[in-house]
């Protein structure tokens, strides 16, 4: 049994940023993470770049310094490195908490690998572990995916993409360059607001010349090995594809949340918690990152979530005090 006084779960930006927070208010801890650190940017698209400036991604009040000022996939894996490294932040990666039980003096934790005992526990393990479902037929066919790397292997292939916002635009982009023959199925009637803007007018362009296949008012009833079935303006009809990209968002582990004894509103998927401190309605236990935000991921990103560390260390220590 290893004994803590605040255990992170989750070793994304946001649940770096609450070790370091902790750690400067007297606190020891712990880092559990079921996969790598920042195992959330390491599965992003390849050559992602980030919407954000590199000074608001900065954590820690260690400077992240690029040659751009907006950094791609790699500068941030580099980056959280260092900053783990610089701060010393004790991190148990590829290490799954399978519950966390509420006792007296505080929790208790059991993960893969061991046991926990520890006063606080923080919540930090964000949503891209788990994509949206379409809830149709066929949507779990192996050649229907939700995560999408890089464009290469798709060269010559027939792909059609579901969504239309960041993603979805990234993905279509980076597959049309490798040679794929790309279909974006989305159900608006035009381009999201949320589009980047500095990609928009490219991707644009493409569809414009028929080089991507854009069909708005449109949505997916079924996938089979050989097409998709879409409702484009109410009328059915089918595209032949050999690979699908569901990229249709992400959302917090609601059953995970729920077997701990947090409370989740059935409607917006957030979790109860107290703006002020992070802290749920299980005393003790807290909220960081975006899963504070529920189903709603374009609400908190890591330049707010990574605040949440310093509002929970300041709780921890006026109970302490």
């Amino acid at each position: 049994m290893i004994y803590k006084d605040s255990i992170i779960i989750g070793g994304g930006p946001c649940g770096l940023s609450a070790a370091i927070e902790l750690q400067n208010a007297g606190e020891d801890i712990v880092v559990i993470e079921k996969e790598n650190i920042v195992n959330s940017i390491y599965n992003y698209p390849t050559h992602q770049t980030f919407f954000s400036t590199s000074l608001k991604l900065s954590i820690g009040d260690i400077p992240f310094i690029t040659a751009s000022d907006k950094p791609k996939r790699n500068d941030a894996l580099v980056y959280y490195r260092k900053v783990a490294e610089i701060k010393q932040i004790p991190i148990n990666s590829f290490e799954k908490v399978e519950s966390i039980i509420k006792v007296q003096e505080g929790f208790h934790i059991i993960s893969s690998k061991t046991e926990y005992t520890c006063k606080n526990v923080i919540i930090a393990t964000g949503y891209y572990d788990n994509p949206n479902k379409l809830d149709i037929e066929g949507e779990n066919l192996p050649h229907v995916f939700h995560y999408f790397k890089e464009g290469h292997p798709y060269y010559g292939k027939r792909v059609v993409i579901i969504g239309g916002k960041n993603s979805s635009i990234d993905a279509a982009l980076e597959l049309e360059k490798a040679g794929a023959f790309v279909t974006v199925v989305y159900r608006g009637d035009s381009y999201s607001p949320s589009v980047k803007p500095w990609i928009l007018p490219g991707f644009d362009s493409l569809v414009k010349s028929g080089d991507i296949d854009m069909r708005f008012n449109s949505e997916v009833i079924q996938i089979t090995e050989k097409d998709i079935t879409i409702s484009e303006n109410a009328v059915r009809s089918q595209i032949e594809c050999d690979y699908v990209f569901a990229m249709i968002g992400y959302h917090p582990d609601h059953a995970f949340l729920k077997g701990v004894g947090i409370e989740i509103d059935p409607v917006t998927g957030r979790p109860s918690y107290n703006e002020e401190t992070m802290e749920s309605n299980i005393p003790g236990l807290y909220i960081a990152g975006v899963i504070a935000a529920g189903n709603n991921a374009n609400e908190i990103f890591i330049e707010n979530g990574k605040l949440h560390g310093k509002q929970i260390a300041n709780a921890i220590r006026d109970k302490r005090e």
